[in-house]
């Protein structure tokens, strides 16, 4: 692996941009924003003073032979019109393309690993409980494979101002909507249940996604959810234009104790005006990433990311969802994917002058 020297982040993303145009559609516990951590990417230059050219190597795919099938997540979360994007971001550059609609992560996870996509979105934490076999699950699955990192999760615990709830231990005896069973909402809920020194048995747990949860918020049948993911959220903000909503701050002790233990997290705040919250709201997130099958040749995981990154590519993302127009970029680097990088996406990052810490 190349020794680097630091540049910005600012001028790569200019290099990047000028040297990708060519695959497009005509080729076949201080707080954080997501935003502060990402703005720190830098790329760095060879130690023998050569630099590392973006686009210096080139690879040749019929990509009209190849399918690339998409898991992204519900259709009524932000997982599902991103992985579409990214979908159509390949099938404009000739890839026959799926985009499928799942449970999101750790379904998303168990498709890559009984190879039923090519590429999946999933929430960090859920990928690193995979790989290193904790959690939900049971063993390790060392075969992971990352491509690039995605945009920010925000939990987010919300209820209405009727039930009283103000902290994480105040869900004591109150009914909660923790996610479906070993979704990454769920996953996340279990653990900031165990930082604060708690357990389900605290409270009457409902294992519904977020959307069932807060359509029984409304009929009165359930008094908190959680929610992680990126900001805003749709589901969240209907919530907050018609009922008086909290957002329960995730801090304190509390939340010292999760990022300590879990390190994915990391401590940040929903912004004032996210949602009905006229002051910042103390929470964590997680980063999300784009999961790529370990049995695609490394040739064509490297022409999957020229075309995502290339201008037709990247705008097609882009314009998906606010949340991907803010946080999918290519200068944000690949530094803080916390498992080892595919191959061909090794070779594509180290190519274009970024540091690949886990390969």
């Amino acid at each position: 692996m190349r020794l680097v020297k630091r540049i910005t982040a600012a001028a790569m993303a200019l290099t990047m941009t000028a040297a990708l145009a060519g695959c497009g559609s005509s080729s076949g516990s201080t707080s954080t924003t997501a935003a502060d951590t990402t703005a720190a990417a830098v790329t760095e230059k060879a130690a023998d003073g050569s630099s590392a050219e973006a686009g210096s190597t080139s690879v040749s795919i019929d990509r009209a032979k190849e399918f690339v099938t998409v898991a992204t997540g519900p259709t009524s979360g932000i997982y599902y019109p991103i992985g579409g994007a990214f979908a159509t971001a390949l099938g404009n550059a000739g890839y026959k393309t799926s985009a499928q609609a799942t449970g999101a992560s750790v379904e998303n996870i168990n498709m890559i690993l009984n190879g039923e996509a090519e590429l999946a979105i999933a929430m960090q934490d859920s990928v690193v409980q995979a790989y290193e076999g904790f959690g939900a699950f049971e063993k390790a699955e060392p075969d992971l494979r990352a491509m690039m990192r995605l945009w920010p999760n925000y939990v987010q615990l919300v209820t209405v101002a009727s039930t009283g709830i103000k902290s994480v231990e105040d869900l004591k005896g109150k009914r909660v909507g923790i996610g479906a069973p070993n979704s990454g909402v769920e996953l996340n809920a279990r653990m900031i249940y165990e930082a604060y020194g708690m357990t389900y048995e605290d409270s009457d747990v409902d294992y519904l996604s977020y959307g069932e949860a807060i359509d029984q918020m409304k009929n009165g049948q359930c008094d908190a959810a959680f929610v992680t993911s990126g900001l805003p959220n749709a589901t969240v903000s209907e919530l907050a234009f018609s009922y008086d909503m909290v957002i329960v701050p995730i801090d304190g002790e509390g939340r010292d104790n999760l990022i300590e233990k879990y390190p994915f997290f990391s401590a940040s705040t929903i912004p004032a005006n996210t949602y009905n919250n006229k002051e910042d709201v103390e929470s964590v997130f997680v980063y999300n990433i784009m999961l790529v099958n370990k049995d695609v040749s490394d040739d064509m995981v490297y022409d999957m990311l020229d075309c995502i990154f290339s201008d037709d590519g990247i705008a097609t993302i882009k314009a998906s969802h606010n949340t991907a127009d803010k946080n999918i970029d290519v200068s944000f680097g690949v530094d803080d994917v916390k498992i080892p990088l595919h191959d061909g996406a090794a070779k594509w990052w180290q190519d274009h002058g970024y540091e690949t810490p886990e390969n």
